[in-house]
């Protein structure tokens, strides 16, 4: 079997994006009979494998890509083909559903991480330690130390599941603030993302100022957009 199709079911049988270190390792032997001298340069025809792999699947006559996401390689549907993914999920329970209170605070932390329940609070104008706990048991967002501060709240900031969830290779590739307001408005239109107020503790924000030019966690956020 060549190295190129053993990376590919590698990457098609993982459950999470598998790491460039972690493919050497299970393809160690077919790269060592193939005449690799050291690590180095097992590293590195993996790595060319990859690329290989990458580019036949970008090409249209494939419905999905092998693409990077959250430090590893993982196989996912061409943008082009999600309206007909989409209509085939709208049929299935998602597996994890937030309330627009808990979008909106899940991106104030992703946008101004690492950030302490206080500052979120500011941002959004409401208390949001209920959304908070919503956020930690999908393990969306995870602890990241306490600030040295009087009191040293407690600092947020998401997680690898984050990524995973929302497809990004890192932080960086978050989406500005007017693509996100759009996302969530298209998500909540197409009633994907069903309200789950019951277990968002006290978190009462309306749902009707998400996503729009007034509301305060999209001012605040946006101002630190173009500070940044």
């Amino acid at each position: 079997m060549s190295l190129k199709a053993q990376l590919e079911a590698i990457i098609y049988a993982a459950e999470t994006p598998i790491t460039l270190e972690q493919m050497t390792q299970l393809v160690k032997e077919s790269v060592l009979i193939e005449g690799a001298a050291d690590e180095a340069e097992m590293k590195s025809r993996v790595r060319s494998a990859l690329e290989e792999l990458v580019g036949e699947y970008s090409t249209p006559s494939h419905g999905i890509e092998v693409r990077q996401v959250a430090g590893g390689y993982r196989m996912s549907t061409k943008p082009e083909q999600h309206e007909v993914v989409r209509a085939f999920a709208k049929s299935l329970k998602p597996p994890i559903r937030l309330s627009l209170p808990a979008l909106e605070t899940l991106a104030v932390i992703a946008y101004k991480q690492p950030v302490t329940v206080p500052e979120i609070n500011d941002i959004r104008g409401v208390d949001s330690g209920g959304v908070i706990g919503t956020l930690l048991d999908r393990k969306l967002i995870t602890t990241a130390g306490r600030k040295q501060v009087i009191g040293r709240p407690i600092l947020y900031k998401t997680t690898k599941e984050f990524l995973m969830r929302f497809g990004l290779k890192d932080v960086n590739e978050l989406p500005s603030m007017e693509e996100f307001e759009k996302l969530v408005a298209e998500s909540f239109q197409s009633e994907l993302i069903p309200a789950e107020s019951a277990d968002e503790g006290n978190d009462v924000h309306s749902t009707e100022s998400v996503s729009t030019e007034d509301s305060p966690a999209s001012a605040s956020l946006h101002e630190t957009e173009k500070a940044g």
